[in-house]
């Protein structure tokens, strides 16, 4: 590991609003208590799945201080950003979990959180289960969301915008708002794409500047007992073999 990273590591141990936990499969004593015990009010809560650098949860909090706003993520170098950024913008409705998602029960009461966003997550085209759209998510965030909660997709892949449209179709969900293309021109007066459209992560802006269009779904977590895994064969995103290099490569090519 580098020096870097763990110079990270070490300063977010002294940051009162990150909470490393790590992998845990029993229940935290915060979960029930987010209020109370960080963020001191009863305003809901928000998380930002698989948050990474932490933009949308540091964005949303600046935008909606009646709100409170939770990033997770398990890859802590990149989470430093955020909870670093949130810190000197004196954000008191931001907070940071670094944990592996799929425990994301052990650290939240039945009802707990109001709205979930995932923003540019791995899609996870081998394994089902490993995507935070699955009907294996599904299952977990019903635990903690509160009954029609909200869930947002912003996402460039359109084979995780695939399958996610399939699996509501399946389940079904209420969809709110869908659309396979974020920034098109059509969707300017359209109300409800304005949070998902004001602000752009690092990563998007990478998708951008490839000439990628920007998929967004929102939908209800409307309870439910069973659930239907898609079974639909999709194509992969081929996209994704481009190398990190990618973007300057391309510009020296063309210079």
């Amino acid at each position: 590991m580098g020096k870097n990273k763990l110079k990270k590591f070490a300063e977010m141990e002294t940051f009162d609003n990150v909470f490393q936990c790590g992998v845990q499969a029993q229940t935290d004593p915060i979960a029930g208590h987010w209020r109370e015990r960080f963020f001191h009010n009863d305003h809901p809560i928000v998380l930002e799945l698989g948050c990474g650098r932490g933009e949308y949860t540091v964005g949303l909090a600046e935008k909606y201080p009646d709100k409170n706003f939770i990033g997770v993520d398990i890859k802590g170098a990149r989470m430093w950003a955020g909870a670093k950024q949130a810190i000197e913008k004196g954000l008191g409705n931001a907070a940071f979990l670094r944990t592996n998602i799929e425990f994301i029960t052990s650290f939240f009461a039945p009802d707990e959180v109001d709205e979930i966003w995932i923003t540019f997550c791995d899609p996870q085209m081998k394994k089902a289960t490993k995507r935070l759209t699955s009907t294996y998510f599904m299952q977990r965030y019903q635990q903690i969301v509160k009954p029609n909660g909200l869930i947002h997709l912003k996402t460039d892949s359109p084979f995780l915008y695939t399958y996610t449209t399939e699996m509501l179709r399946l389940n079904p969900y209420p969809v709110i708002c869908s659309t396979d293309d974020l920034y098109a021109e059509s969707l300017d007066s359209n109300a409800l794409f304005t949070d998902a459209r004001a602000l752009k992560t690092h990563y998007e802006k990478q998708w951008l500047d490839r000439g990628m269009s920007i998929k967004y779904i929102e939908w209800q977590l409307a309870p439910q007992a069973d659930w239907e895994e898609p079974t639909i064969e999709i194509e992969k995103d081929s996209y994704r073999s481009y190398g990190r290099n990618y973007n300057s490569e391309r510009k020296e090519h063309h210079a």
